[in-house]
């Protein structure tokens, strides 16, 4: 069997461990004579996976105990909705931070909701950076400041927490949660999709501090209602099962590498490779700003873009997949997660300096 080396943002390579000790239980879990994914989600076997899931996920983040971990379904797309339907609590609007792609399909779908503030956008700079807090204008009276700390698509990150007072700070973290240790203190609400870092797509992870939930719009779907998900352990209704039981095959894993330290040192080191070689030829470019630049999401062009397609071929045959960038942005976008090895990344370079030295 001959395994790639897969650079897709998503969803995105698992921990190859992960994916042979699922297969050795897909048809009898630990003598149980089922599938996970058979199993009742009621059930002693099934509760025992779920409730080592979320202690593992409180370790490696060191979730405080003032939080409650909610297991969804729906996508960050989803709680687009479901962030504005259970936190604007009788408040009129909130702030956003607009860096990108997905930054926009928050501000759209919250302003259903209530009124939207833009505190900061990067539109400006064509979304190549973070703008500087300083240059923010935040309204005192919001319900929440909403961020995406990492736009997959055009490849830029926080490398800071803003500071947004007694206002609560949310942030989509779809895209580097778990990728390196990060203070759940300093956030109201922390939300992602598992698809990136943690597992298959189809679950929603909700880390939210308990004082900000049980006001939630009375338009709001109950199984949506953070607290009535938060009071029922997230089995109001039938939680993604399988995908809750990969994600702590994952988190297991991630303990075992050392833990988030280990795992950021792992990532800069990927990163690192990538953008050095970047930031020293002139046949490919780095369109972000160097302080602002992802260390999960890499977009890059080819000086001459008629070569893409053949840059794309040449990186298929040698076992290289999904690179080519996202169609809002053009270019390639190498996506280099948690499981993604320090290998891949070495080959992926090796590549594109051979491709350089046949085409430049």
């Amino acid at each position: 069997m001959t395994r790639v080396f897969n650079f897709s943002a998503g969803p995105a390579a698992l921990p190859e461990p992960v994916l042979r000790q699922a297969a050795d239980e897909m048809l009898d879990w630990h003598g149980s004579g089922m599938s996970v994914m058979e199993m009742s989600h009621r059930g002693p076997e099934y509760m025992a996976i779920h409730a080592e899931a979320e202690s593992l996920l409180r370790e490696l983040l060191a979730v405080p105990a003032n939080y409650r971990v909610v297991f969804l379904q729906g996508g960050a797309i989803g709680q687009n909705a479901i962030v504005p339907m259970n936190l604007l609590r009788g408040k009129a609007s909130a702030d956003y931070v607009n860096t990108g792609e997905w930054s926009k399909k928050s501000i759209k779908e919250a302003k259903k909701y209530g009124a939207v503030n833009v505190a900061a956008t990067a539109e400006a700079g064509n979304f190549t950076s973070i703008p500087k807090q300083d240059s923010w204008k935040l309204d005192p009276n919001a319900a929440y400041v909403h961020i995406c700390s990492n736009e997959t698509i055009g490849g830029v990150q926080y490398h800071w927490t803003p500071d947004t007072g007694s206002v609560p700070l949310v942030a989509d973290m779809s895209s580097e949660i778990m990728s390196k240790p990060i203070d759940v203190s300093r956030y109201g609400l922390i939300y992602a999709g598992a698809q990136k870092n943690m597992g298959p797509s189809g679950l929603t992870i909700v880390i939210v501090r308990e004082d900000l939930i049980g006001q939630a719009l009375p338009i709001t779907p109950s199984a949506f209602d953070y607290k009535q998900q938060a009071d029922n352990d997230s089995m109001l209704n039938t939680p993604p099962t399988y995908s809750i039981y990969i994600a702590g095959l994952v988190f297991k894993w991630l303990k075992a590498q050392g833990g988030l330290t280990a795992m950021a040192r792992h990532n800069e080191t990927k990163a690192a490779l990538l953008y050095d070689y970047l930031d020293s030829t002139g046949f490919y470019s780095s369109p972000i700003a160097k302080d602002d630049r992802s260390l999960m999401n890499v977009p890059f062009k080819l000086r001459d873009e008629s070569l893409n397609d053949a840059f794309l071929k040449g990186a298929e045959a040698r076992g290289m997949l999904h690179l080519k960038g996202h169609r809002s942005v053009g270019g390639m976008r190498a996506s280099i997660y948690n499981a993604m090895s320090v290998e891949g990344v070495k080959t992926l370079v090796s590549y594109m300096k051979e491709f350089e030295k046949s085409h430049g």
